[in-house]
């Protein structure tokens, strides 16, 4: 009768849908949820199931071992492929665990008597047994501890069957070296991968009698972590979502290093670290090559210098700093040599050991012309000009040809950069040098001259500072701007500053013999999306596994690793909408920025 009736009823259904119009059926198909999120086809095996063009197969875990760690189950939830997991805890009634366990003691207790009458040795496994329930019923009696029906279940995803066994072979090494055994749901895969979709239903029933502390020891899951309880927001883990907080100021020293592929985020990233930074009262200056950080500069109130060929703004290079408290004026004037002869192997294109002496000898000479000696207070000098030292060059024997190198510098084209007295300050808790419109020939020398001067600024006053040199494998193409570069990494932390290094071409920065040692005088390094053609060198230099290697190779925008000390994680980096505005590097935003400043400054005339 109940057949009769269902066929009836589905029978009015048909003849329903066939005197409707194509458009009224149409209407009438109701998508629900549960279409939207269904595989495309289901097949179900005795040991997996096929969802789509997925693969899914589900473990239980059938027996642990006596002791549990607080990590052992930390290798499984940081494994790097795709699976889901569900623990089920079923509270066990004390009282009636404390029925059984009384029978239970009494079997044991019953069977080492035995044993003794017989005049058996000692089984170990019996009195540890016997030990275990003792202490377990008086920890029940107490309240100290409960007990509970675990059910611990994995389902694993893969595209074949092959890879499948592979991750059940890495599941299981793993889980086994710390005696924990699981096996495949057999016959029993459907209600197994119910039982791990986030519905709360146990259907597989497969529990261990786990007591609190074991128990306690899967919440939370212990998950890659990189947290302070102080410092700025670098990002996301993308792990576990959990805030990538970190101080550089806190680690054995303040430096870091960024590499990344161009349009891969990292100028953003960096720019978003210094927003961040100027909050908890640090300085930060920036060199930039490319002009990116000027309306930054102007949102938050620094200085922004121009440094060109016709610009406004000059540094002398024989500008000489003031003594420390623990330094003296012989070393100071000595250190502020060494660097000047640095810079003119930098703008001659490399002396040899003859014209090195000559030039040493002509620095020291130049001062003097100035009346500067290591005994002179170097806060009332006035030190000399380029054009001095070309004076003092031209009168020394073996000087004339240097000398007529050194024109172009001095009454050449590329004099209204270099020969002039210093006119800039940098006393604002933000500055910017901008190089971008310095021609590509001279930027190396620009750079140096730039960071020699903020070096002995910083020098001048003990300040929480980070200086910030974006493109810095300009730097890493001369050794004499690399080996200030690592002399700035290496010395930073005696003035409290911290070196932020940022370059897109890796192996121009690890071409460098002072590339290396410049990463490994950095507590923190990111690493933002790679090119494949620099993929395996940075590799090996950081020793990555072949999961971190494609991870970085597939990031999007933002996304990396980043470092800190001997950890590290996945990172997002996300800025808040306000924030965004402020450092937005992106063309399109710059437009739109431009044009609303644009209409703002007319609606206000």
């Amino acid at each position: 009768m109940k057949l009769f009736n269902f066929l009836k009823k589905k029978e009015k259904k048909q003849v329903e849908i066939s005197s409707m119009l194509p458009e009224q059926i149409y209407e009438a198909g109701v998508l629900e949820l549960k279409d939207v999120i269904a595989p495309s086809a289901l097949k179900i095996t005795a040991r997996d199931i096929s969802l789509g063009d997925k693969i899914v197969r589900t473990f239980f875990v059938i027996s642990y071992p006596r002791f549990l760690g607080e990590s052992w189950f930390s290798p499984i939830i940081n494994l790097d492929k795709v699976f889901d997991i569900s623990i089920f805890i079923h509270p066990i009634d004390t009282a009636k665990v404390l029925r059984t366990f009384q029978k239970k003691v009494a079997e044991v207790q019953s069977q080492i008597h035995d044993r003794e009458d017989k005049g058996m040795v000692r089984d170990p496994m019996l009195d540890t047994a016997y030990q275990d329930l003792e202490s377990l019923r008086d920890n029940l009696q107490q309240a100290q501890e409960k007990l509970f029906d675990v059910g611990l279940y994995l389902s694993i995803y893969g595209e074949n069957e092959g890879e499948l066994d592979k991750i059940e072979s890495e599941i299981k090494s793993i889980l086994e070296a710390k005696l924990v055994y699981v096996k495949p749901a057999l016959f029993q895969q459907e209600q197994g991968y119910k039982s791990v979709l986030p519905i709360a239903t146990d259907l597989l029933g497969v529990n261990s009698k786990l007591n609190s502390s074991p128990l306690s020891s899967l919440f939370p899951f212990i998950s890659f972590d990189l947290t302070s309880d102080k410092g700025i927001l670098y990002g996301i883990n993308r792990h576990n979502s959990s805030l990538v907080l970190f101080d550089r100021f806190s680690l054995e020293n303040y430096n870091s290093i960024t590499f990344a592929k161009s349009g891969s985020g990292k100028s953003y990233a960096t720019k978003l670290e210094i927003l961040r930074t100027l909050m908890f009262d640090a300085e930060v200056l920036v060199i930039d090559p490319e002009r990116e950080y000027e309306y930054m500069a102007e949102a938050v109130g620094g200085r922004y210098f121009k440094i060109s060929l016709n610009s406004e703004h000059h540094i002398n290079p024989f500008d000489l700093p003031i003594p420390g408290e623990d330094e003296s004026g012989a070393s100071v004037l000595r250190s502020n040599i060494v660097n000047l002869i640095g810079l003119f192997r930098l703008m001659m294109g490399g002396l040899t050991p003859e014209e090195d002496a000559i030039i040493d000898r002509a620095i020291t000479e130049t001062y003097a012309l100035k009346d500067i000696t290591a005994d002179s207070d170097f806060a009332n000098v006035e030190p000399p000009l380029m054009s001095d030292f070309e004076l003092v060059l031209s009168g020394m024997e073996g000087g004339d040809s240097l000398a007529q190198r050194l024109t172009k510098y001095t009454r050449g084209t590329w004099s209204g950069f270099i020969n002039k007295p210093t006119n800039i300050d940098i006393n604002k808790k933000f500055v910017v040098f901008s190089l971008r419109d310095m021609e590509d020939e001279l930027k190396p020398i620009a750079m140096y001259i730039v960071t020699h001067y903020i070096w002995s600024a910083i020098r001048k006053e003990l300040k929480k500072r980070l200086l910030v040199i974006d493109e810095a494998w300009w730097m890493m193409k001369s050794e004499d701007t690399a080996s200030f570069l690592l002399s700035l990494a290496k010395r930073g932390r005696k003035y409290y500053l911290g070196l932020a290094t940022i370059t897109q071409d890796v192996d121009d920065f690890l071409k460098s013999p002072y590339g290396l040692p410049i990463i490994t005088n950095s507590s923190i390094q990111i690493l933002l999306k790679q090119s494949p053609t620099s993929m395996d060198k940075l590799q090996k230099t950081f020793n990555l596994t072949d999961e971190e290697k494609y991870l970085l190779l597939e990031s999007s925008v933002g996304e990396g690793i980043f470092f800190a000390g001997l950890k590290h994680v996945a990172i997002k980096i996300i800025a808040s909408y306000t924030e965004d505005q402020i450092i937005t590097s992106d063309p399109s935003q710059l437009l739109s920025i431009q044009k609303a400043k644009r209409e703002l400054e007319e609606s206000q005339k």
